[in-house]
């Protein structure tokens, strides 16, 4: 006999029916609209409540992301909607009745941490409901089975899919109707404003491209808008973000530069802009454009753009279109042009067929550059990827590798000439101790501040007194003025915005809609 969870769709593209609106036809339907308050119906005195009855949006939600910051952007806009819809979103979670799990699926680890969170949350009789690039690539997975699905280009449906997971699995109503609200929140965390859907690049070692599909990229006007309206709700710091930053606009007749020249008009004083990770190609024709934008006082000089490999025989396997002095092209020429930039990289230690020739290439790379931002990965073959098909560099190899790159990267130290400089900084976070509070400079570097709720979301003048591998630490200027960044008084705690909101839609090179979303500023309390 069938069960309840037969009913289920193991197939994101199954929740799609015949019956729906086409994509173009939900972005227009919910330009100016998000989810309505809901009214609870009391139950009647005299009555019994029926114990299978549950309301939805009622209950406590764990929201745990892994991977990029395309990733973060998709979590924080669940969890927003969620909060919208009022769910209450929670740092604990053992004391959450739902996980909401966002997947990344570039390296092994991460699904893995992945699948052992689903396996945690079931030990526990935790609902679960599963998000991200895992589930949208290999939606059959034996280990997904029987669990609601959300593919990366349906996370504004998340209301609907955590309602019926919490009303143990009924059938999914189709909802076309959501509003968004805004809720102003009592920290100023940075805004991730996702450019795009997807990328150009098919590397090798990759199953991003095949769980996002092909590059689609929002138009310039309503990004613009977004970014304006974030402003005014007293955002400080947006970080813009996509698979790759470089490729925005090539599906859509324009480029990241045209962008970045609209958004920097809305930058008030005091906020700040980060761009996101760019691939060489992309950027290379687009140079003499970056060193001006980058040298725009409201746009951090900092750029994260991954080599992967100093081997050019290596790049080719990987299929990374371009060669390692691509690379050095770049972070030569902004290094000369913008003075002190950051520029922060990706290297992948034992790819398929790496020797120890082209090891030795990317080690020397990093002793000449010393970037002071590295993020080193071992490979791990993905299954189903171009790669994982490739002669295998033994585990063993791969390892040392490892922890040889690793051992050049902490032999250096990035900060220490910089003690006893004056820098402003723009205070956004706690840091990870809860000792200080976190604040970057221009060159988008850590600096801790003593922890003053005045200084949280503004801008302050310190002295650089001590640094470390990672970070500085910086005492505030006595009597120095204070920027606070937002050019509308900050909204308080719990209060709703009364802006319009802005519905952004990814369109395909044919003029179609590929996907709408509300893409409004979810600024919603944590529950502790």
């Amino acid at each position: 006999m069938p069960s309840a969870c037969d009913s289920l769709l193991d197939d994101i593209e199954d929740m799609v029916t015949s019956h729906d609106p086409t994509p173009h036809e939900r972005q227009f339907a919910r330009r100016n609209i998000v989810p309505r308050p809901r009214r609870h119906q009391l139950q009647p005195a005299g009555e019994e409540l029926q114990t299978d009855s549950v309301i939805p949006g009622t209950q406590k939600v764990w929201v745990r992301t892994w991977g990029c910051s395309h990733n973060s952007s998709d979590g924080e806009y669940m969890a927003g909607q969620l909060a919208a819809s009022g769910y209450k979103i929670t740092e604990n979670p053992s004391d959450a009745d739902l996980w909401l799990l966002n997947s990344c699926t570039v390296k092994n680890p991460a699904e893995d941490h992945f699948r052992n969170s689903i396996k945690k949350a079931q030990e526990q009789n935790k609902k679960v409901v599963v998000a991200g690039c895992v589930p949208q690539a290999q939606p059959r997975t034996d280990y997904l089975r029987e669990l609601s699905i959300i593919g990366v280009q349906q996370i504004d449906r998340v209301v609907e899919v955590v309602d019926e997971a919490i009303k143990v699995f009924r059938h999914v109503d189709i909802c076309h109707t959501y509003q968004c609200v805004c809720i102003a929140p009592d920290v100023y965390d940075p805004l991730f404003l996702s450019l795009s859907h997807s990328c150009l690049n098919a590397c090798t070692y990759c199953k991003t491209k095949h769980a996002r599909g092909d590059l689609a990229s929002y138009p310039i006007e309503e990004l613009v808008e977004r970014a304006r309206q974030s402003f005014q709700e007293g955002i400080c710091e947006i970080w813009l973000t996509s698979e790759d930053t470089g490729a925005y606009g090539r599906d859509i007749g324009t480029d990241l530069p045209s962008l970045l020249w609209e958004l920097v008009k809305e930058i008030p004083e005091g906020a700040m802009l980060r761009l996101g990770m760019t691939n060489p190609p992309y950027i290379l024709e687009h140079l003499e454009e970056m060193v001006r934008i980058l040298q725009h006082p409201r746009v951090y000089a900092f750029l994260h753009v991954p080599v992967q490999s100093a081997s050019d025989s290596v790049l080719m396997d990987m299929k990374r279109e371009y060669c390692c002095a691509d690379f050095r092209r770049v972070t030569d020429f902004l290094q000369e042009r913008v003075p002190g930039i950051t520029i922060a990289t990706d290297i992948i230690c034992g790819f398929p067929g790496e020797t120890e020739e082209d090891f030795e290439q990317t080690m020397e790379l990093v002793r000449q550059y010393c970037f002071p931002s590295l993020f080193i990965n071992q490979f791990y073959p993905r299954p189903g990827t171009p790669a994982a098909k490739m002669e295998q560099v033994p585990a063993h190899v791969k390892k040392q590798r490892t922890k040889e790159l690793s051992a050049l990267f902490h032999s250096y130290k990035p900060y220490d000439h910089k003690i006893g400089e004056r820098q402003r900084v723009l205070v956004t976070e706690d840091s990870f101790d809860s000792q200080y509070y976190v604040a970057h400079n221009k060159f988008y570097e850590q600096v801790l501040v003593p922890k003053k709720p005045e200084f949280k979301g503004k801008m302050i003048e310190v002295d650089i007194y001590e640094a470390g591998k990672h970070y500085m630490k910086g005492r505030p200027v006595e009597d120095a003025r204070v920027f606070t960044p937002s050019i509308a008084q900050p909204l308080q705690k719990g209060q709703v915005s009364g802006l319009p909101q802005v519905s952004l839609a990814a369109v395909k090179s044919d003029g179609h809609h590929l996907m709408s979303s509300v893409w409004t500023r979810f600024l919603y309390p944590l529950e502790k």
